[in-house]
């Protein structure tokens, strides 16, 4: 461990996880003040001239060279204590993190944020997530396993065939409506823009990460022991079968009880009422007061917000980047097929 990381684990807990803190009062207050009567008209006035997608598409490029550029493992190569959650952003990630944490404890696994004890290499502010190379998760799981989590494409990935690789797919029509709403709670807030906009950041590849690079990384890589590849749609059928498989691949033999108990903490009722240890960070003064992570949970109810149009131009862009990138992935055997249920406008535009 390097001396600031040396540090860091010696550091007292602060009364409050990082991830929870919001903006002061004094200052959230008179910017959102200010945004209703500037920015908000500001942002009309762009979006009626024609350049609210330009504008947008702007700062998706800004956020992705800022992120993917700048933050990665480093020189750390993941061990056989490491099990490493890979996945795109709202593809079930925290979800898949809650069973692996109570699989390598055996059900006991407690903490006031998940980040306290799951490393997060990838992330921009280092200060508010356990250090990487910190012991103390693993040392104190009963099967000496911890969890790192990272939405780092397959080919930014530290392999180590000594670690375990678990990558999570999803709809990419679902990860995209959550993500909206996800990204509206913690950062943008009322200078959100339009679902439409949203869209074309993502066709657009201006988004930070790449659900294409994903989902084509870890289905060529399938076939390793020790990588497992599964997607959100499977785990919400059953969670059971999906823990069996999980402590399976972990090389994890739950008793009847300790099994149990993974299940019961990692149900999403159970997640959602504990939302404060998943609870996402204020990332602007703009962030709702009330930030959640579990939202609904559902697979196949993108219709909530998107136009059937939009779905389908959501799963042509993603066959034909799969195929760009020599992927055999059987997207419409997985989500092609997805029913395609009419909303009405005002719920597709978010508004």
């Amino acid at each position: 461990m390097s001396a600031s990381e040396v540090s860091s684990a010696r550091k007292p807990a602060p009364s409050q996880p990082a991830f929870a803190r919001t903006w002061p009062a004094a200052i959230r207050y008179p910017v959102l003040a200010l945004t209703w009567l500037f920015l908000k008209p500001a942002l009309w006035a762009i979006d009626k001239a024609g350049w609210s997608e330009p504008l947008w598409l702007a700062v998706g490029r800004r956020m992705r060279d800022t992120l993917i550029g700048s933050h990665d493992f480093g020189d750390y190569r993941p061990t056989g204590r490491d099990v490493v959650v890979c996945a795109y952003p709202k593809a079930g990630q925290n979800w898949m993190m809650q069973i692996a944490v109570q699989i390598a404890t055996r059900g006991t696994g407690e903490f006031r944020h998940i980040h306290e004890v799951v490393p997060w290499p990838d992330w921009a502010k280092q200060d508010m997530v356990v250090p990487l190379r910190d012991e103390r998760a693993w040392r104190a799981a009963l099967t000496e396993l911890r969890v790192i989590k990272t939405h780092l494409e397959w080919d930014r990935l530290p392999y180590s065939p000594e670690a375990r690789y678990i990558c999570v797919l999803r709809d990419p029509k679902d990860a995209l409506v959550s993500s909206y709403f996800f990204i509206r709670g913690v950062i943008f807030g009322p200078l959100m823009p339009s679902v439409s906009v949203w869209l074309r950041m993502f066709c657009e590849g201006t988004m930070p990460f790449s659900w294409s690079a994903h989902v084509d990384g870890a289905w060529k890589n399938r076939h390793l022991s020790n990588v497992l590849v599964l997607t959100y749609e499977d785990m919400r059928k059953d969670l059971a079968v999906a823990v069996r498989t999980i402590a399976a691949f972990m090389g994890v033999a739950l008793t009847q009880d300790e099994f149990a108990r993974v299940c019961e903490k990692s149900s999403f009722a159970a997640m959602k009422s504990m939302n404060h240890k998943f609870t996402p960070p204020a990332l602007s003064p703009w962030a709702a007061s009330t930030r959640w992570m579990m939202r609904r949970g559902e697979s196949g109810g993108s219709s909530e917000l998107l136009f059937v149009e939009q779905q389908h131009a959501i799963d042509d862009h993603c066959r034909a980047d799969l195929c760009r990138l020599g992927s055999d992935f059987p997207y419409d055997e997985v989500w092609g097929a997805a029913s395609y249920v009419p909303v009405q406008p005002a719920v597709a535009e978010g508004v």
